[in-house]
């Protein structure tokens, strides 16, 4: 049971609803005092969401995330054979 609290929140629907419905912002009681109006509130909390799903770096960076283990592995073992190769001709 809360008792004697009232909090103001930001609710940001979810553009993928694979996993997530809504993403809830509780917002600091002192934001309100520094002139900040509800659509910039709406804005930064969008931002925030975006950024920690990972929305915001790239192409490049989600064609990383989709590589197949395999390809890593494969990686792995030609950088380790390169420095081995070049260690042994030193």
């Amino acid at each position: 049971m809360v008792k004697g609290i009232s909090r103001r929140v930001v609710v940001v629907d979810s553009p993928d609803q694979r996993f997530f419905e809504q993403a809830i912002f509780i917002v600091r009681n002192d934001a309100a005092g520094e002139g900040v109006t509800s659509r910039e509130l709406v804005e930064e909390a969008r931002r925030v969401a975006r950024n920690y799903a990972g929305g915001d770096h790239g192409r490049f960076s989600r064609a990383w995330r989709d590589l197949s283990p395999a390809v890593y592995t494969l990686m792995g073992a030609a950088a380790i054979g390169l420095l081995w190769l070049i260690v042994a001709l030193i």
